[in-house]
């Protein structure tokens, strides 16, 4: 992530506020994924002045100045975390809602193999896969 800790820093045309630094901030202390809902709980235990409109606002901003990246990880909720190189895919359980990030070299295989059958030059890959993590079932076992 770029460094925005000097408070006169401005990213193209828009000035690092003490809220935006204050997001940017929980969203790197994540080390992982956030939705809204729950970085603006964080945020606003910090600081009472942040609104959820504040955090959607910023959260668009920081994703078109690429500092973030979103991923719409399953029906309904996207999810937010620091942009990295390279690539990698996510693990969604449908339980604890965790989300769990691996890398495989099967994704690049089926890319290659895409590219050749098709002719067509994919710059993108995504992939999620939903289930239920460990804890989730051995959970559902106990209650069984």
């Amino acid at each position: 992530m770029r460094n925005i800790r000097n408070s006169n820093i401005e990213l193209k045309g828009h000035p690092v506020t003490a809220q935006r630094r204050l997001l940017l901030k929980l969203i790197r202390d994540t080390r992982g994924h956030i939705d809204a809902k729950e970085l603006y709980r964080r945020a606003s235990s910090m600081d009472e002045s942040i609104s959820l409109a504040t955090v959607y606002r910023s959260l668009r901003l920081f994703k078109e100045l690429d500092l973030v990246d979103e991923r719409r990880l399953g029906q309904v909720r996207c999810y937010y975390e620091v942009k990295q190189l390279g690539e990698h895919q996510h693990l969604v359980c449908k339980g604890c809602g965790a989300v769990i990030e691996f890398k495989s070299s099967l994704i690049h295989k089926l890319v290659d193999k895409v590219q050749s059958e098709h002719g067509f030059n994919v710059t993108k890959a995504e992939l999620y896969l939903e289930g239920y993590c460990k804890e989730c079932r051995e959970e559902a076992k106990g209650s069984s």
